[in-house]
């Protein structure tokens, strides 16, 4: 989304607000930026990748938004400490923060991942959160308060096989999501998870037609999400709309996670789905 909504469309407890996202340079980083600018806040956009975050920034801008960039390799806390530092410095104040950057490994057995590749999932996906938080939290307790939402995956939530890294990552999100919620419970603090389905971002958006619709047969609702409708759940999340809303793991996910207790199919996606690796096109992230 670019542009202001408009006043009837609003959420509450957003307006003139600061807001800072990762992995804001594109897919569902890049939308959240977008909302939290056309409801009314400012917003940090922070990515390793420059180019894609000055984009974002051009685009809200474009749109009468305030935003800044700042270029933050999330799983080093100086750089972290940094972003957060930005935010206040530039707006003097920090309101909210979704903290989503985040990768993904190539699908493998446990047995078959390298060390190197487990180590640098879980600095970016769940080592960022807890840097993000650890930085965010104490500049939000000096204005009485704040909300946090930190993208996991429906991979917290449910198995996920070939993926050991991945989703390990994404349910220690949802873990230190909840123990941070209760821990800032009684001092204005708010933190909850998304946890995004199969969502058109990335390479997945590149999937050929054969393998979207052989993935999205697995879908109650029969397609992949789209980046806004993420952004819409982790704005709304922030606002006052939510307000009694802590601790939470949100799926947002077409109705996927019906199947969680369902008996599975035990397979690599492309087994499972009886696509070749070019119909898929596996993303990076």
């Amino acid at each position: 989304m670019v542009g202001r909504v408009s006043d009837s469309d609003t959420m509450r407890g957003l307006e003139e607000k600061v807001a800072i996202v990762t992995g804001a340079a594109s897919g569902i980083g890049r939308a959240t930026a977008e909302r939290f600018a056309a409801e009314g806040a400012r917003v940090v956009c922070a990515d390793i990748d420059e180019e894609g975050g000055c984009e974002t920034v051009r685009r809200i801008s474009g749109e009468g938004g305030e935003a800044t960039f700042v270029r933050t390799d999330v799983s080093k806390a100086s750089q972290v400490e940094a972003m957060v530092e930005t935010a206040v410095d530039e707006y003097g104040r920090l309101d909210f923060a979704h903290n989503n950057a985040g990768i993904a490994e190539e699908e493998a057995a446990i047995t078959d991942v390298d060390e190197d590749v487990w180590d640098e999932v879980m600095d970016v996906n769940m080592k960022s959160v807890y840097l993000g938080m650890k930085h965010e939290i104490p500049r939000m307790l000096e204005t009485g308060g704040g909300a946090i939402v930190n993208t996991a995956s429906k991979a917290g939530l449910k198995p996920y096989p070939f993926n050991a890294a991945y989703a390990g990552s994404k349910h220690g999100v949802v873990g230190i999501t909840r123990a941070a919620a209760y821990e800032f419970a009684r001092k204005g603090i708010r933190v909850n998870a998304l946890c995004p389905g199969i969502t058109a971002t990335g390479g997945i958006s590149k999937w050929s037609e054969s393998a979207v619709e052989e993935v999205c047969k697995g879908i109650p609702m029969g397609r992949m999400g789209r980046p806004e409708e993420q952004a819409g759940a982790a704005v709304w999340l922030c606002s006052d709309d939510a307000s009694y809303m802590t601790g939470h793991a949100l799926p947002v996910d077409g109705g996927d996670l019906r199947k969680l207790h369902r008996e599975y199919k035990p397979g690599r996606i492309s087994e499972v789905f009886d696509l070749s690796d070019e119909e898929l096109d596996l993303p990076d992230q």
